[in-house]
């Protein structure tokens, strides 16, 4: 089974048109409940490649690989950051599975911090995938930490405001990142995840 997650209506359009061309099994689009952001719509629609994913902003320093609604806050994460003098890659991990082994070993290649971004329960989910391909392949170097909701009931209320309370908005995401380059630049530990 395919499960692909977009990150903006544009590319939602891009993954309905990629369902109705696909004949290797079911395919689950995962989308918020919310508006889109206000991009742009192509003229055109097109099939986007199964288990593709989508390199953003460049950077040095750490790789953060969002999945659908958390591409935007995690770009603007990155901004933040920058400012800071940290330099992140931002990816675009439209497909959550399969996942984009490529562009997995050539991260696990190139960055030493990986941070994965879900707007979803991290128990089992997306991050965790990722740390088992680490694992699995024998990639032992790389640091990963996970963004998510916890494995518990979550209160309704405005998206922006949820967001912010767990984790999920701009300004956490880069706090929670900045302090993980920190930590990890700071200590010679080999721990694979935190």
């Amino acid at each position: 089974m395919v499960i692909m997650s977009p990150k903006d209506e544009n590319e939602l359009r891009h993954m309905i048109k990629t369902a109705l061309d696909y004949n290797g099994g079911p395919i689950a689009v995962r989308y918020p409940r919310s508006d889109g952001v206000g991009v742009t719509i192509d003229q055109d629609t097109f099939s986007i490649p199964i288990g593709s994913w989508e390199s953003l902003q460049d950077g040095r320093d750490a790789v953060l690989l969002a999945v659908g609604s958390m591409v935007y806050p995690s770009s603007e994460a990155g901004s933040l950051l920058k400012r800071d003098g940290f330099h992140v890659e931002v990816v675009n991990a439209r497909s959550v599975k399969p996942l984009d082994d490529t562009f997995l070993t050539r991260i696990a290649n190139q960055h030493k911090f990986v941070v994965t971004l879900e707007e979803n329960v991290l128990a089992g989910g997306f991050g965790s995938a990722v740390i088992e391909f680490f694992v699995d392949h024998d990639f032992q170097d790389v640091r990963v930490k996970r963004i998510g909701l916890p494995d518990r009931f979550v209160e309704h209320g405005a998206q922006v405001l949820l967001r912010g309370h767990h984790g999920l908005s701009p300004d956490k995401i880069a706090d929670t990142v900045r302090s993980f380059l920190e930590h990890n630049r700071a200590t010679e530990t080999t721990k694979l995840y935190e």
